[in-house]
Parts: structure tokens; sequence; C-alpha cells
């Protein structure tokens, strides 16, 4: 009697135990199938964008006055894109997520699909990529986010009626994270973002899920592009203890200039749509584009692109001097190319304004080496911070981007104070604006 009770309860236990670990496999592969999916996406995209910028630079070295007819060719072309086929492609993609998880309701699900979707990723590739075509000054990382957003997204829509319920909203949440961690190789930094920027319900709930997207994309992406760091590994030994105070100046600077920035974009839209009952928008966004080449041709090439270049140069060249009029003109480009209405983010333009403001001070002040390589990394951390208002996830991208751990707490800093002055100048996050806008151009519809 004891031996037959015995084995009818180890039965049941055993079936049991499938039953669970069958569950947990169901709800946890899509989004392995959505991580791998991104991390594919993501990497394609990178290289892809690599040689736009790569052949803005070569037509602009040989056409050179002739340029001033590429880049507003390309704005114009990119702005249609996103004006034909999907509206809301626009910009960097990360207000559009926000936007999106905040509709990820029974309700208001149905008008999820303006923000995310097959469609929209499509377009919003070959418009940012059209746009670096022409020297933009724009990034890759914000619309990756909104990328692998929607591939989670249209995962989660493809699942069978009989499959086990799986998170709308967690499911965009972990594509939004993923699409970051693939797109700068910062695992920790997706995880961060997520937490800070896009989550509005308790991190438990779903924290095996974002691990698990977030190491899958950033596998993905590692074994195609191989081990790498998005900036290298500057120099940043034999630090003294007063460069702080260049921190903090360098952190002020920035995070300033990010608020400003922000709110320079949001006037310059609201003046686009206004000038648009009188001016065609075609023309006001070709106007965009001439401003930008003619000021790559008659001042200065540093303003094309996403600024990576300019940020490799300040970090790694013994030679770090840089224009003085270069972090105004990282300033003034992303503000004209992101009001152009066409896809496209401002990570990457954030990254190399403050990357420029940290290095014209460290020029104007003599300062060198690895001290100067610290206040670049401040500037950086602070722009971002300035722009985002999510110190953490700015500190973190920084640190992960150059493995600069050693001058963590600098970095910190750098991100608090930033977060601080930033907050005084425009108590409204740029970004929390948008996803704003973008909630009531859906509703209206």
């Amino acid at each position: 009697m004891f031996h037959y009770l015995a084995s009818n309860i180890k039965a049941y236990l055993n079936a049991a135990s499938n039953r669970h670990l069958k569950k947990s496999i169901l709800n946890a592969l899509p989004f392995w199938v959505g991580a791998l999916l991104t991390g594919l996406v993501a990497v394609a995209y990178a290289r892809l964008f690599g040689m736009a910028e790569a052949a803005s630079i070569y037509l602009f070295k040989k056409l050179h006055w002739y340029f001033l007819l590429v880049t507003p060719a390309t704005f114009v072309l990119a702005w249609y894109l996103v004006k034909r086929f999907a509206p809301f492609a626009r910009g960097s993609g990360i207000p559009q997520v926000s936007a999106a998880i905040a509709l990820s309701n029974p309700k208001d699900y149905s008008r999820v699909n303006r923000l995310l979707s097959i469609r929209l990723a499509v377009t919003k590739i070959i418009s940012s990529l059209t746009m670096a075509l022409g020297g933009g000054v724009i990034g890759r990382e914000g619309p990756t986010i909104q990328i692998s957003a929607s591939i989670f997204k249209a995962i989660n829509e493809r699942l069978p009626a009989w499959y086990p319920r799986v998170s709308r909203q967690n499911m965009i949440i972990t594509g939004a994270a993923a699409g970051l961690a693939s797109a700068f190789n910062t695992p920790l930094g997706g995880i961060v973002f997520a937490i800070e920027e896009l989550t509005t319900t308790h991190f438990s709930y779903f924290k095996s899920a974002l691990l698990t997207g977030v190491i899958l994309a950033g596998l993905t992406a590692l074994t195609l592009l191989g081990p790498y760091l998005y900036l290298g590994y500057p120099r940043l030994q034999g630090l003294h203890s007063g460069i702080v105070v260049g921190v903090v100046f360098v952190a002020l600077l920035s995070g300033a200039a990010a608020a400003v920035m922000g709110q320079a974009i949001l006037w310059l839209t609201a003046r686009k749509k206004q000038l648009q009952r009188r001016i065609p928008e075609w023309i006001i966004v070709a106007f965009f584009g001439l401003l930008i080449a003619a000021t790559a041709v008659l001042i200065n090439p540093d303003v094309l692109g996403s600024g990576k270049e300019l940020m490799m140069h300040g970090l790694f060249s013994a030679d770090k001097d840089i224009s003085w009029e270069t972090p105004l003109l990282r300033f003034l480009g992303p503000v004209i190319s992101f009001s152009s209405g066409a896809a496209g983010g401002v990570f990457a333009p954030a990254l190399s304004a403050g990357s420029s403001i940290g290095n014209l001070t460290a020029q104007l002040f003599h300062i060198g080496g690895s001290e100067a390589n610290l206040l670049i990394l401040a500037g950086m951390t602070a722009f971002l911070t300035g722009i985002t208002r999510s110190p953490f996830t700015s500190a973190i991208l920084v640190i992960e981007m150059t493995n600069s751990h050693s001058v963590i707490f600098y970095i910190m800093i750098s991100a608090l104070v930033a977060s601080l002055i930033a907050k005084i100048l425009a108590r409204h996050p740029f970004y929390e604006h948008l996803k704003d806008q973008y909630l009531r151009e859906v509703e209206q519809d």
C-alpha cells in the first residue's frame, strides 16, 4: 500500500514539474526569438548605418560644393518616406516606445499599431539611412530601440490562440531594452534603461524575461561583430584628485546645453508647424538640409553625421585639438536634423556634443592625457543625462562603452550635476514632452 501511494505521488510530482517546465519554456520562447531577431537586425542596421556615414564623408570630399544639393535631397526623401508610410517613425523612437507602453492595455492596445509595427520599423531604417547618407546629424540607437520593440510586439501578436498569455507590455519593454543593449553592446545599460526610463510596473514581475532578452540580443550582436566596445579603451590612469573641479564644470556646461537643445528642438518643431500653413513642408525640410550642408562646406564638416569619429578622435588621438565652434555645431546639428521630421535619434549626437564640450574645455585649460579623456567622458555622460533625464542609464552606458569602471565616481558626479542643472533649466523632460505629444496624436485618430 505504501509503495503504491509513493509511486502515485512521485508520478504526480513529475507531471506537475513537467507542466511547470513546459509553461516556463513556452513563456520564455517569444522573448528568446525576439532577442535573436533583434540582435540580427541591430547588427545589420549598425553596419548599414556605418556604410551610409562613410559614403556621406566620401561624397562630401568628392563633391564638396555639390554637397549643397545632396543633403537637401536626402532630407526631403527621408522626410517623405516617414510622412507617406509611417508618420510615427519620425525622430528618435524612445518617446514612441514610452507611449506604446502606456497604451498597452486592452482598451487602448489597437492604437499601439501606429507607434510600433514592422512597416514602421522598415520605414525607420530606410529613412534614417537616407538621412545618414546626406550627413544628417542623427544616431541609430534610438531608432534601434523602436525597431526592436516593434519586432517583439509583432512576435507577441502572432502567438497562436492556445499559447499561454504573454504580457504585451513586458514584451515591448524587453524589446526596447534588448535594442539598446545590442545597439551599444551595453547589456547593463539596456537593463537600467528599461527600469529607469520605461517601466511603471514592478521589476520583479518580468526580470527573468528582461534579463534573458538583453543577454540573447547582446550575445547575437557579439557573435556577429566580435568582442568590441562602442568607443574602445581610453587611457584613464594617474588622475589628479583636483580634476573633480573640471568634471563638475564640464557637467554643468553639458547638462545646461542639453536641456537647452531639447527645448530648441521643441521650439523649432512647433515653428515648423506654423510655417507649414504658408510654405510647403518639403521646402522647409530642404532648407534644413541646406543649412547642414552649407555649414559643413563653409564652416566645418564636423557638423556632419552622428559624431562617433569626433568622440574617437578626442579619446584616442595625441592631438586633441578641436575648433572652438565644434561644440556649437554639434549643438545646432541635431536641432536642425531632428526637427526635419525624418527618422533619426539623438543618443549619439548628444554623446558627441558632450564630448566636444569636454574636449574644448581640456584644450582651453591646457589639460591633457588621462585627465582630458575624463573630461570628455564627463561631457558625454552629462549631455546624455541632460537630454534623456536618465542619469543612471547615461552613466552606465558611458562606462560600458569605454570600460571606464575606474572612474565610476567621476562619471556618476557628472550625471548627478547634469540632472540637477537640466531640471532647473527645463522642468519638463524632452522625451516626456514628445511622449505626451504622441499620445495626443494617437488619441485624436
